[in-house]
């Protein structure tokens, strides 16, 4: 099951590189151009955006490697078109076969529901990271090329965090997709989850009101230990971890237990 699973998602693990990749190599390419013009892109010039809009975009640092780096790669979109990249593969794993009437005819065959489901969900861990090596590689190639400064620890960090968010998204997908064979709920839930969970951590951040709602946001266990200016942060990312585990575990009791029309 798992060897097949990799074969069947080999060619959006290529495109999703791929895509990825150029995004990265779109926004890095600019960096020196940026790095020259400070009074367009400097803490002056930040400064004239609303505070709301800075913390939402994470508009900080452009001039440095590292604040250039965080904002254009780390902070906002690689890492949500990361977390699609896992939903699309978490709803082909369960979801999308039930939709389509494929699953009915695996579950014929003497295979045990709960192994089918960790199988298919170690498909996605291996996929996933596939996607990251590839993207890490990239990044790092194109810090060092346009000489942005960044270790390559800080970057390996950073990255290990957007592999276990995207992972994370993707189980819940995955858990949800197994518990109503529907990908339009897996994915709205992981939608919904992952924009409020991360206004709540940048908008919502100096608000009393929301702002306890942040421990519940994985996008808090991603950014908030800074990894690409500190270091790995091991206490979050064994939360994102331990997270996952259990959605992974609920994906296949919930299946187990679900009438899918055999």
């Amino acid at each position: 099951m798992l060897a097949k699973s990799l074969r069947d998602s080999r060619r959006t693990l290529v495109w999703w590189s791929i895509g990825l990749c150029a995004f990265m190599g779109l926004y890095l390419g600019v960096y020196n151009s940026v790095r020259e013009s400070p009074e367009v892109y400097g803490p002056a010039a930040l400064a004239k955006f609303p505070g709301a809009l800075r913390d939402l975009m994470g508009l900080q640092d452009f001039l440095s490697g590292t604040g250039y780096l965080q904002s254009a790669v780390y902070q906002v979109f690689v890492p949500m078109l990361f977390v699609v990249c896992a939903t699309t593969l978490a709803n082909r794993a369960i979801a999308q076969p039930e939709e389509s009437g494929t699953l009915e005819l695996v579950l014929t065959l003497p295979v045990d529901r709960r192994r089918l489901v960790l199988q298919r969900w170690a498909a996605l861990v291996v996929s996933l990271l596939v996607v990251a090596v590839v993207t890490l590689a990239v990044a790092w190639a194109l810090s060092a090329a346009l000489t942005m400064g960044v270790p390559f620890g800080r970057i390996l960090a950073a990255h290990t965090g957007m592999f276990l968010l995207a992972l994370l998204f993707g189980t819940v997908a995955l858990a949800l997709g197994a518990a109503t064979g529907r990908r339009v709920v897996a994915s709205a839930a992981v939608g919904v989850w992952l924009v409020a969970g991360y206004v709540v951590v940048t908008m919502g951040s100096g608000v009393d009101a929301v702002a306890w709602l942040k421990w519940f946001s994985p996008y808090h266990y991603y950014i908030d230990g800074r990894p690409l200016y500190e270091g790995l942060p091991v206490g979050d990312y064994l939360v994102l971890a331990g997270a996952t585990v259990v959605f992974a575990l609920t994906a296949a009791l919930a299946f187990d237990r679900r009438d899918v029309g055999v």
